[in-house]
This record gives structure tokens, sequence and C-alpha cells, in this order.
């Protein structure tokens, strides 16, 4: 009975499988994930130095725009080249920019902020940068390029160990100051803790200035405070939030032209040509295929080609072109691109469709709802020959072909224009109601009352009958 009853156990263990503690692999997978996760993650990056034109305008940083660790260096680099060599380095535990938001000063009321040295420190200083999204990974290694970059390893102080420090001017120094996000004790609120190291900083740079030392000054944190909720990881699925991007499929990945580096993007949500009334799908031969044929491709600063080649469509080898020109304009003084034309080689011919309206500012990509050859979806594709044995639509439409960083797409150029139907039909009719009105209050102010009464006891009024 016994023996059964053991037997019975190990055949039950062996439907449940191994215990957790017992998969070797388990802790390395969880910090794959974790690392993936916050591979995703912000940080805000203050820069500020006692030196003068160490930072050009940074032009990049556009709302959404997320620095690298490539980027990052460009920044850094010069600073460290021609700058002091003193570098401070306050790391936060946690910090986002919407801190900056709820705890800054409001419409310049200072006495509010909670970063008002900080703020202080930005006004007065001859060079400032602020970098509201810098990737997680470029800020984990910014100590070790720190160190790489001045030759002198970081060097943990405070306040009572910095007064006791001789900073040199022609000496390189690297200090790390740790400033943390909540107290200890968990009792203050992250605005009083917020406080208390904005009034470190205050210390620390009165210090530098009392001992008349060049510095340069980085402030930015670990991670984020405040990380966007994902919808599937949500307890409850609160449905998706405004503006948050579904999880990234193999679909969702852009087609990807690259020399050294990724130099093309194209993304659609449905890609789909017609050839004598016969319709072909081609978003999943396009989209997350490892062997897309993109021979013919080609960038260079001014010129972009993107040729996508398909075997067998239509019983043939189709090929689509699509040319991109990078122009200077000096009325807006910045770079424009322009879609040139699409092409379509097939069977030794070629048809090219118009696509003038597909332009942007050259640091942008480009995104339309539909680019198509079909008058019910806007007809940005217009065919040189009519009528065209072709027809295309491409849905949900991106593409940038210049000044691209990684495989992200930058800020979208859309192709929506400002007055939609509704807003004109809203200006016409408030317009109609207002000349309605005006009329109105033109008439009664013309109105004229009589200045002039019958009296019964006096002479009656004679009217004089003019001839």
């Amino acid at each position: 009975m016994m023996a059964a009853t053991a037997a019975a156990r190990v055949r039950a263990r062996a439907r449940r499988g191994p215990a957790l503690w017992q998969i070797r692999w388990l802790p390395l997978l969880l910090l794959v994930v974790a690392a993936a996760t916050a591979a995703e993650q912000q940080v805000p990056l203050v820069l500020w130095s006692s030196d003068r034109d160490l930072w050009a305008p940074a032009v990049d940083t556009h709302e959404g725009h997320i620095t690298s660790d490539m980027q990052l260096s460009t920044y850094l680099d010069p600073a460290l080249e021609m700058g002091p060599r003193n570098v401070l380095l306050f790391l936060q535990d946690k910090l986002s920019i919407e801190d900056f938001t709820a705890y800054g000063g409001v419409f310049g009321n200072k006495q509010d902020s909670a970063f008002s040295n900080l703020e202080n420190a930005l006004d007065l200083a001859p060079s400032s940068l602020v970098l509201p999204a810098v990737d997680w990974y470029a800020v984990s290694t910014l100590t070790t390029y720190l160190q790489e970059k001045l030759g002198a390893s970081p060097l943990h102080v405070d306040l009572a160990t910095l007064r006791e420090l001789k900073l040199n001017a022609s000496l390189p120094a690297l200090l790390l100051i740790r400033l943390p996000y909540t107290a200890s004790s968990g009792l203050m609120a992250p605005r009083e803790v917020l406080t208390g190291n904005d009034e470190v900083i205050g210390q620390v740079l009165s210090t530098l200035k009392s001992e008349d030392v060049p510095y340069t000054a980085a402030l930015t944190a670990v991670r984020p405070s405040r990380v966007a909720r994902d919808v599937p990881m949500v307890a409850g699925g609160l449905g998706r939030q405004l503006l948050q991007k579904e999880p990234v499929s193999a679909l969702t990945q852009p087609v990807s032209y690259n020399d050294t580096a990724p130099r093309i993007l194209f993304w659609a949500q449905n890609f789909t040509v017609v050839y004598r009334d016969q319709w072909k799908d081609l978003t999943p031969m396009t989209f997350g295929v490892q062997d897309l044929n993109l021979t013919g491709s080609f960038w260079n600063d001014s010129f972009a080609r993107l040729s996508l080649t398909y075997e067998q469509l239509f019983g043939t080898t189709v090929t689509f072109k699509f040319i991109l020109a990078n122009r200077f304009y000096p009325v807006s003084a910045r770079h424009w691109f322009s879609m040139e034309r699409l092409e379509i080689h097939s069977n030794g011919s070629v048809v090219y469709f118009n696509v003038s309206q597909v332009t942007g500012p050259s640091i942008y990509s480009f995104h339309c709802q539909y680019v198509s050859s079909l008058s019910k979806n806007g007809n940005l594709l217009v065919p040189r020959t009519q009528p065209s044995l072709w027809q295309m639509t491409i849905q949900d439409f991106q593409i940038q072909a210049f000044n691209v960083m990684g495989e992200q797409f930058s800020y979208a150029s859309d192709c929506a224009g400002f007055f939609s139907p509704g807003i004109w039909m809203g200006l016409l009719t408030s317009l109609f109601m207002l000349f309605i009105f005006t009329y109105g209050l033109h008439m009664i102010l013309s109105l004229k009352t009589m200045d002039r009464f019958d009296d019964h006891k006096g002479p009656a009024i004679t009217l004089t009958q003019i001839v």
C-alpha cells in the first residue's frame, strides 16, 4: 500500500514537471526579460557647464525623440574635449521628465518648484543642454564612458568629502554624487525628497563656485520613476490607453535597407496591388520577411531608392521602386525630402506614378493613412499614363530615407491637412450666423424715433408738400 502511494506521488510530480528552483535556466530567462523591459525605458539627462559654446542647439530632440548612445556621445565628446576637466555626475535612483512637470515651478513661480537650484544653475550656466528622453542603455554606460574619456576613476563623494577635496583645473576628475528618489524610511513624499536633492545640488555648486573651479555637470537617473503600463500586463484589462503602441509583432517591423547602417525605412499596415483586375496582398510577403529582395536599392545624402522585387507576382517578376530626393530650401533654411515617383517594373515595361504630395522635413518621416491610386482613398498616386493597368493602395503608409537613427522612425510629418471637412463646415456655419447677427444688429441700430409730436393745445403740425 505504501509502495503504491509512493509511486503515485512520483507520477504526480512527473505530471507537474520540475519545481521552479530546479530549472537552471530560469534565472537567465528572468534576466533577459528584465533587460528587454529596461531597454525600452528612457530617463532625462540635464547638462550644464561653466564654459561657453559647448553644445549647439539640439535639432533632433523633437517631441517623441529618444536619444541613443551614439547620439549621446556626439553631445558629450565636444564638452569633454574642449570643456573643463572636472565632471560632476548627479545620479539619482529614479527620475522621469514627468517629475519636472509635476514638481517644477508653474508659470515661472519658482517658489513652488522642487528644482529651484537646478533651474537657477541652468539660467546662469553659459552652456546647457536638456535631453528629455535618453535610452536606458546609454545612461547605464555613462559612468564607464566618462571614465574612459577623462582617464580618471569615478570618486563617490558627499558634501563633507567635497569640501576637503582640492580640485585642479588641469587634472581630470570624475565626481559621482548619488541622490535618492524616496527616503529610507518611506515616510517622505517624492516632492520633499526631490527638494532635498535639489538642495544638495545647490550646495555642491556653491562649493565649486567658492573655489573658482570650472566644471561640467550632468543630472540623470538609473531608471525612470514613471513607466507607462502595457495593456496585456495590466490586471483586469483596462482597455487600450490613448496613443499607446500595440505590442510589436513580426509584421510591425519595417523594411530596412542597410549599407553600413540603416538608411531607408518603410512600413505599411496593408500593401495591395492590382493588375488587370487581379488583386494581390503583398503585406505578408514584405514585412517580417528575412530574405526580402532589396536588390537595386541605393542611398546617399541627397538621393534614395528603395527597390522591392517579388518573384512570380502575376506570373512574372515585378519590382517596385520608391524614388526620394533630399534638397535644401533657403526660404525655410532646412532640408526637405520628397518622393519623386514610384516605378513598377514588369515584363520589360515601366509604369510611373507621381507622388509629389509625399514630402516633409528631412529630419522627420512621412506618414499617411492612405497612399493610393484610387480616388476614394485620396488619389495620392497619380499614374502618368491614363488609363493604367496597375492600381495600388498602401494603408498606414510610413517611410523615411534620411537622418535615420537605428531601425525606428523619427517623428512623422502626416499628410492629413489641418482643416478637415468638419472644421470647414463649422467655420462657414459660424461665419454665416455671424453675418446674420451683424446684419440684424445693424438694422436695429438704424432705427430712428420721432423727434416731433402733435400737441393738441397748440397749432397743428403742417407738412409742406414737396413738389
